[in-house]
């Protein structure tokens, strides 16, 4: 299953114009909306993870303007004329934003859960760093970025998951400036830590594991067991435990007992769909044709 946003709001004025589209991958959420606004349109939003709100364009009288305010902080605000930009929300920030005379606005939401953050920036994701606000950025270098991200989400057909997470990550982490780690980490972990790590992945892959789970059994941090755990094995833990759940339906698949959707329910998938696009993208056919080849193997 796609991440879900975990967030609190609410908004005034605003109609959707052509429906939500909306992009999922493993800890991240890409929506892109298309509004009407009422003349003084305006909400709140608190949010328990990472979120990125970029404007991608607006139309309206030439007083257009965006406003956002938040306890503690002195108020951005994007006007005369809410030109394109980017704001970075931390988990936990309770943002208003009051817009004025804006007609129609195209926005782009990415939603970042905290542990996929651990997961793919390790020791990059400083968190000082993730605990400022940047609100209302225009960031020139970085618009061309979002708007890639906006094409994969309107697709009919998106390219490869790894393209539209390297945008979504390429816009953190170019808005953050976060930088590179000064030693990055490349000792793996122990071999009796890898071992019950692995162990768990493989008893446990049919459902959601937490990398605070893993990370404890290792006795290490989540951003640590991250880096550790990669230079072990050479992949991600969740794409070990996608990579055990597939290993169990190929054994499923070979022994042709039950049916595609009976061994994506048995492996932990969402459904017959989602189990066939992850099994799609790791092994490059369907189940059903691996099964065919291989039944008799």
């Amino acid at each position: 299953m796609g991440f879900q946003p975990r967030m609190h709001n609410r908004i005034e004025g605003f109609s959707i114009l052509g429906g939500l589209k909306r992009l999922s991958f493993p800890g991240m959420t890409a929506d892109l909306w298309d509004v009407a606004c009422a003349p003084e349109a305006g909400g709140f939003y608190l949010g328990e993870d990472p979120r990125l709100f970029i404007v991608l364009s607006a139309t309206g009288d030439e007083r257009r303007s965006l406003r956002l305010s938040a306890p503690g902080l002195d108020a951005a605000e994007a006007g005369p004329g809410l030109s394109p930009s980017l704001s970075y929300v931390p988990a936990g920030l309770g943002l208003r934003g009051e817009m004025r005379a804006v007609r129609t606005l195209r926005h782009l939401d990415l939603h970042i859960g905290r542990e996929a953050l651990a997961e793919r920036l390790g020791e990059g994701a400083d968190p000082r760093a993730l605990s400022i606000p940047r609100l209302l950025q225009p960031s020139p270098e970085l618009l061309p970025v979002a708007r890639l991200l906006a094409v994969e989400c309107e697709a009919a057909q998106p390219l490869l998951p790894l393209y539209a997470e390297s945008l979504a990550l390429a816009l953190l982490i170019g808005l953050l400036r976060l930088p590179a780690p000064a030693a990055p980490m490349r000792a793996g972990l122990a071999p009796w830590a890898l071992r019950r790590v692995v162990d768990f992945i493989e008893a446990h892959c049919q459902r959601a594991i937490r990398l605070e789970e893993l990370a404890g059994l290792a006795g290490l941090s989540p951003s640590h067991f991250c880096h550790a755990f990669k230079a072990s094995t050479g992949m991600g833990a969740h794409r070990y435990q996608m990579e055990a759940r597939l290993a169990r339906a190929r054994t499923l698949l070979k022994a042709g007992r039950l049916s595609i959707s009976e061994i994506a329910t048995e492996t932990g998938f969402a459904d017959q769909a989602h189990f066939t696009r992850a099994f799609r993208h790791l092994s490059g056919t369907t189940p059903a044709r691996w099964a065919r080849l291989h039944r008799d193997a």
